[in-house]
């Protein structure tokens, strides 16, 4: 098991262990419901879930798009030197 998988599987039982360790009810006060007896554990739970989505959402790598850059090297030229156009050529001439 790598070090990643090992701190992974202790954070969980640290989690677990300090969520069942509050499971007394609470009064709990919402934006519009006051009052409401809900267990600690319940409410902690929620929180740690919604942290983790939120984590997950904000840390995943974006998607790149490729068809913009495959769309600039094949307009490219291939010395990398833009070519003079023959309206350009008589000009200098």
């Amino acid at each position: 098991m790598s070090g990643k998988t090992i701190f992974i599987i202790i954070l969980t039982a640290l989690l677990t262990a300090f969520l069942f360790l509050n499971n007394d009810e609470v009064a709990f006060n919402f934006i519009v419901v006051n009052g409401v007896f809900v267990s600690k554990l319940i409410v902690i739970g929620v929180c740690v879930i919604i942290g983790f989505i939120i984590g997950f959402v904000v840390g995943r790598p974006r998607k790149t798009f490729t068809s913009y850059d495959k769309e600039i090297e094949k307009n490219q030229t291939i010395s990398g030197k833009k070519e003079l156009s023959d309206e350009d050529r008589e000009y200098i001439s």
